[in-house]
């Protein structure tokens, strides 16, 4: 446990980002799931819509540093290759 009130604060500040960035994954884990549900109901339409708003999402993840640059590529690179298999 914390006994200075720096590590105390330091306590305070780490699960505060803990919870910042759980937010930030889920909600692209939410992005990324509508896509592969778009692509598995056989919807191109609407796949390429749920594709056309995860993307920026992901870019945006890596900027803040919750994804990294490669893991994001990968990611956009997997749905897009399932919305041609459309």
């Amino acid at each position: 446990m914390a006994n200075t009130a720096q590590a105390k604060k330091r306590v305070r500040q780490a699960e505060k980002a803990r919870q910042h960035n759980m937010a930030m994954r889920s909600q692209v884990r939410t992005a990324y799931k509508a896509v592969i549900k778009a692509v598995k109901d056989g919807d191109a339409d609407k796949a390429q819509q749920a594709y056309r708003e995860a993307q920026p999402i992901l870019d945006r993840m890596v900027t803040k540093r919750i994804l990294k640059r490669n893991t994001a590529a990968r990611r956009k690179s997997t749905l897009v290759n399932r919305i041609k298999s459309i």
